[in-house]
């Protein structure tokens, strides 16, 4: 009986693919976000790109979690699959809430540190993006790979820098006369250290895999 039930599961998932699908999703959703706080005005494009980058990347992780219930062989431990899916999804949500509060709030004007933080996020993609083919081959791979987490736990300390900047900047500017400016940019300002935080995660998750499998 278990071996008819075997028989009809997939053997193995596409794991890689998926993987690869969802990074480019955030290069995508980064990319969109960097151009939004650029003030080039076309803010409800940049937050439309958003959206529907976070839609395709939650397709993904869906498909990503179904096949890891569904098929035979995966290639690492299914925790960690699960766990690595769900800090990149974690990343593009970020993105997501930071335009939504953008577009709540009707904020049209960005301050350089916002702007310097967003520019690092796209960075960070980008080297998520890099990083992720290379899990198809740990053992020759570890190196780069190792490289890579620490530039993305580099950018996020980067990240931290503007937001502690940022933040005193803006109360030196909002006084007591602009406590609702100050209560809105301090909230996106929080969104952005927050896509840093994710990013960092999933440097830790892909150092994960390489010393449990290089």
């Amino acid at each position: 009986m278990v071996a008819w039930f075997q028989a009809l599961m997939p053997k193995q998932g596409r794991f890689f693919e998926q993987f690869e699908a969802h990074a480019a999703t955030l290069v995508a959703g980064a990319d969109a976000l960097q151009q939004l706080f650029s003030g080039d005005g076309a803010i409800a494009q940049h937050i439309a790109e958003i959206e529907h980058r976070e839609h395709e990347a939650d397709d993904i992780t869906r498909a990503v979690l179904q096949d890891v219930r569904r098929v035979f062989v995966t290639p690492f431990d299914r925790s960690a699959i699960t766990d690595l899916i769900g800090v990149m999804d974690d990343s593009i949500d970020q993105m997501h809430q930071t335009a939504m509060t953008i577009d709540l709030y009707g904020v049209t004007a960005f301050a350089p540190d916002m702007r310097a933080m967003a520019d690092l996020a796209a960075e960070a993609a980008r080297v998520t993006a890099e990083a992720i083919p290379l899990l198809r081959k740990l053992d020759s791979n570890a190196p780069r790979l190792h490289q890579l987490t620490e530039r993305l736990v580099a950018l996020e300390g980067e990240v931290d820098k503007h937001h502690a900047q940022g933040l005193r900047a803006l109360f030196k500017e909002c006084g007591d006369n602009q406590t609702m400016r100050f209560i809105v940019d301090r909230e996106i300002y929080s969104h952005l250290e927050k896509i840093a935080d994710r990013f960092e995660d999933i440097a830790n998750e892909i150092q994960g895999l390489v010393i449990d499998h290089a």
